[in-house]
């Protein structure tokens, strides 16, 4: 069984040390090392090498979205997730702009954290489409120019795109399209490699940047 391998970041002792407790009850799961700041975070993590990093958004030195933003440039990046205290956080939005995988809240149950984990590890997204529509509705920035990209989607797949970006889930598509899940899973899957996107969260991101929300 391999092990997946955790980065802490978190200027609370105390709640590194809580999360380090459910974390280490895992055979599954190991924490390889923890920072209190944005700066530490960085030097633990290229020593390490972590699968995964729980990273605070608000700390002294330097923040975890500056963090994150220079742990992603490196080569075999982790995946990143943000740690905040209230759902509709700014930081968290700009964070999964910069390619975190998501949020988590503070105060989430032990057994979604665990969960949150090994689903990033596994190369999902632990923020669903729906809720990243919400967070991102709320940032007033300026629309970027449409990439010549997304003339190359079929009108199809436009209308699958509208409403992925939306937030509906591949079976809510299917009902309201009269398609099988299976149809609109492959239509999502050529939009996302057609636009060079990661997942459904980075394709909400997408069509919010880009005014196409």
């Amino acid at each position: 069984m391999s092990v997946i391998r955790v980065v802490l970041v978190d200027d609370q002792a105390l709640f590194r040390a809580g999360i380090r407790m459910v974390v280490a009850s895992q055979p599954d799961l190991e924490v390889v090392g923890e920072a209190s700041d944005g700066a530490q975070a960085i030097e633990v993590v290229r020593q390490t090498r972590p699968d995964v990093v729980l990273m605070d958004i608000r700390m002294p030195v330097m923040d975890g979205l500056a963090a994150t933003e220079a742990l992603l440039v490196d080569a075999d990046p982790p995946k990143v997730v943000m740690l905040t205290t209230f759902d509709l956080d700014e930081a968290a939005a700009r964070a999964i702009q910069r390619g975190a995988s998501g949020f988590l809240l503070k105060d989430a149950d032990p057994e979604f954290l665990l969960a949150a984990i090994r689903t990033v590890h596994a190369g999902s997204s632990v923020i669903a489409a729906a809720a990243t529509r919400e967070l991102f509705a709320q940032l007033n920035e300026p629309v970027r120019a449409v990439p010549p990209a997304f003339g190359e989607l079929t009108d199809r797949e436009r209308e699958i795109f509208a409403l992925a970006a939306r937030g509906l889930s591949n079976a809510e598509i299917a009902a309201r399209e009269f398609l099988s899940e299976a149809t609109v899973k492959t239509h999502v899957s050529r939009i996302l490699a057609k636009l060079s996107l990661r997942d459904r969260v980075q394709l909400v991101v997408f069509a919010f940047e880009h005014g196409l929300a």
